[in-house]
C-alpha cells in the first residue's frame, strides 16, 4: 500500500473540505431513508446541506438517547437503511444497545489505522478484543483483513494460553485493550517465553504515557485508535504520535456539552460525529467523549486534522477496563439493594492497571453480599468499600474517575 493507507489521507484541506461539501447531500438523503433519522430529522432539505456550517445546524443524536430509541423501534431505532438481516452480523453492547457490522472491505475503517500503525502482509495479528457479544474483536479482524496480515482471533482471558499460542506461531503484533498487553508480558516472563511481538494497537481504554513506555522498553511499538461500535473509526495515531488524526470517513465537530454548538479551535468540549456509512449513516452523533482540536497538520504527512484523543466523558459514563459503566448501572445496583442507600464508582489506577472501587452507602458491615450484585449491575469485579449512611459527598455524582490523562 505504500507510505499511506490511501491518495485521501494526503488531500489539501481545500480538497477534503469540497468532497465533504459534495458528499453531504447524498449522505443525508440516505440517512433520511432510515425512519428514525428521518423523524430525527424532520424538515431538513438533504439538497441544502452542503458545507460543515450547515451541517452544524442539524440536531445532534446522542448517544445516550440511543437505549430507549431502540426500545422504541427495535431493533436499531430505525436508524439502518437496509434491513437488519441484510448486515453480517449484530452485536450488543452494555446498555444494551445493538449495533449491526458487516465482513466488506475495511467497513468500520481501521484499516487505516491498521496501516498507520505498520501493520500489512507478513504479520500475525493476535487480536485480543472480545469476540462475545460485542463487537470489537470483528471491528479489528476486518481491519487487519484490509491490510493483508493473517489473524489469531484470541479473544480476551486465558492469558496461558495466550502466551503459548503466541509463542508457537510468532505472532507480531497485539491488537486489545492497553492493560491487558502488560499481563500477556508478564505471564510470558513467567513461563520463560521469549515473544515475537513488536507492535501493538490498542483501543478500548487510556493509554497512559507510562504504559506505553513499559512497551517501548520491550521492543514494542504502541499505538492507539479512538473508534466507537457505532461509528467505527474516529481518529487514530501514526508513528509520529501527535495527536490523534480524524479518519477519512467521517466528519467530526467539537461541541460545547449538552448542545449543538461547535467551540473554538483547541477549547475542550464534546466529540460529535457524522459517519459517511451508507448502511448506518448516523448524522451529528454526539458520543458524549471529550476532546479537542489541535492545530496545524501531522509530521506523518497524513493533512487530517487531529484531535487530542480522548479527554474524559461530557457526562458521568466512563470506560474501566475497556468496559463502559454508566450512571444508569450503579442505579440499577442500589435499586436491588435495600439496604443501600446510595453508591458511587470510583475509578484509579494501580500498577498501571484500571482499579474499580465501588462505595456502598449502608448499616451493613457485610461487603461480600454485594459482590455478586456489582458484578451483574456493572458487568465487572471492584474492590467494595462500605461506608456509612450520609457520608458519600451530597454532589449528585455516581462516578468519579480519578485518573490522570496527562
Amino acid at each position: 500500500m505504500g507510505k499511506h493507507f490511501d491518495e485521501l489521507e494526503t488531500r489539501s484541506a481545500d480538497a477534503r473540505e469540497a468532497a465533504l461539501a459534495a458528499a453531504l447531500p447524498g449522505v443525508i438523503a440516505k440517512a433520511l431513508q432510515a425512519p428514525g433519522m428521518a423523524a430525527h430529522l424532520a424538515g431538513v432539505d438533504a439538497s441544502q446541506v452542503t458545507s460543515r456550517a450547515a451541517l452544524a445546524r442539524l440536531p445532534v443524536l446522542r448517544k445516550s438517547d440511543l437505549g430507549a430509541a431502540q426500545k422504541g423501534a427495535p431493533p436499531l431505532g430505525g436508524l439502518i437503511t437496509k434491513p437488519l438481516t441484510a448486515f453480517a452480523h449484530i452485536f450488543q453492547s452494555p446498555g444494551p444497545i445493538y449495533e449491526p457490522g458487516d465482513v466488506s472491505h475495511d467497513w468500520w475503517r481501521l484499516g487505516r489505522f491498521a496501516h498507520a500503525a505498520g501493520v500489512g502482509p507478513g504479520d500475525i495479528v493476535q487480536n485480543c478484543f472480545g469476540y462475545h457479544l460485542t463487537p470489537a474483536g470483528m471491528m479489528f479482524e476486518n481491519a487487519v483483513r484490509a491490510v493483508g496480515a493473517a489473524v489469531l482471533p484470541a479473544g480476551t482471558g486465558q492469558t496461558e494460553l495466550q502466551v503459548r499460542a503466541a509463542a508457537d506461531i510468532g505472532t507480531t503484533v497485539y491488537a486489545g485493550t492497553p492493560d491487558y498487553l502488560r499481563i500477556i508480558l508478564e505471564k510470558a516472563d513467567e513461563m520463560g517465553e521469549r515473544l515475537a511481538l513488536r507492535k501493538a494497537t490498542v483501543s478500548g481504554g487510556a493509554l497512559f504515557p507510562s504504559l506505553r513506555q513499559l512497551y517501548a522498553d520491550r521492543g514494542i511499538a504502541c499505538l492507539q485508535c479512538y473508534a466507537t461500535a457505532d461509528l467505527g473509526n474516529i481518529a487514530y495515531e501514526s508513528a509520529a504520535m501527535e495527536g490523534m488524526i480524524v479518519d477519512e470517513g467521517v466528519i467530526v465537530e467539537i461541541v460545547r456539552p449538552g448542545t449543538g454548538d461547535p467551540v473554538a479551535p483547541g477549547e475542550v468540549g464534546e466529540v460529535v460525529v457524522t459517519t459517511l456509512n451508507p448502511d448506518y449513516p448516523l448524522i451529528r452523533f454526539a458520543t458524549g467523549d471529550l476532546s479537542a482540536v489541535m492545530e496545524g497538520a501531522s509530521p506523518c504527512g497524513r493533512s487530517n486534522m487531529r484531535i487530542k484523543g480522548w479527554m474524559g466523558r461530557a457526562d458521568q459514563t466512563t470506560k474501566i477496563k475497556g468496559m463502559f459503566v454508566r450512571p444508569e448501572q450503579v442505579a440499577a445496583f442500589v435499586a436491588a439493594h435495600p439496604q443501600v442507600q446510595k453508591a458511587r464508582v470510583i475509578a484509579s489506577r494501580s500498577g498501571e492497571m484500571d482499579v474499580m472501587t465501588v462505595q456502598v452507602e449502608t448499616e451493613s458491615s457485610d461487603a461480600a453480599q454485594f459482590d455478586a450484585g456489582i458484578r451483574a449491575a456493572l458487568k465487572m469485579k471492584g474492590v467494595i468499600e462500605l461506608v456509612a449512611p450520609g457520608a458519600l459527598p451530597n454532589d449528585g455524582k455516581v462516578i468519579d474517575d480519578q485518573r490522570s490523562y496527562d
